[in-house]
């Protein structure tokens, strides 16, 4: 009897931690969507900024993190450029909730794009895979916007 419990016991820590472990890798491959665009870095931009105004999505800021690290600390990199990308009516669907305002850390949708290996790239968080750990509303609103940044996306793609 004894021997039986102590075998349930090491079983089940072995099940639990391969479970995290294998949850772990998958997420970990799975948690950006990343694209190599069919433009250079410059009309990447362009074209993101266009593709977005079309699908009525505003890009209250960019972020050119190649000229702050060089102005703020003298470190020369690749460009980089961030785009956060906002549509109210998604907002509201996160901020109109106390209960939800904490994934406001995540708003609004980001979109890097950056050079690499002389190849242009975009990216952004896979918030659809990712809301899936939190609540229904939060799920819903993070699944479409997901779902609509990847159609302005969809013309970039290499």
């Amino acid at each position: 009897m004894k021997k039986s419990i102590v075998m349930f016991i090491v079983g089940l820590v072995l099940g639990l931690v391969l479970s995290a472990v294998i949850t772990v890798s998958v997420l970990s491959k799975n948690m950006f969507v990343v694209h190599e665009s069919k433009y250079g870095f410059n009309e990447t931009i362009e074209q993101l900024e266009k593709s977005a105004a079309e699908k009525q999505w505003g890009i209250p800021h960019r972020y050119d993190l190649q000229k702050t690290l060089k102005v703020k600390g003298g470190y020369d990199v690749d460009p980089v450029n961030v785009f956060s990308l906002c549509k109210p009516e998604h907002a509201y669907g996160i901020l109109g909730s106390d209960d939800q305002r904490l994934v406001s850390a995540l708003m609004p949708c980001r979109v890097a794009v950056y050079e690499k290996d002389g190849k242009t790239y975009f990216s952004m968080l896979n918030a659809g895979l990712f809301s899936r750990f939190m609540g229904k509303e939060v799920q819903e609103v993070m699944g479409a916007a997901s779902s609509e940044n990847l159609e302005i996306l969809e013309p970039l793609i290499n």
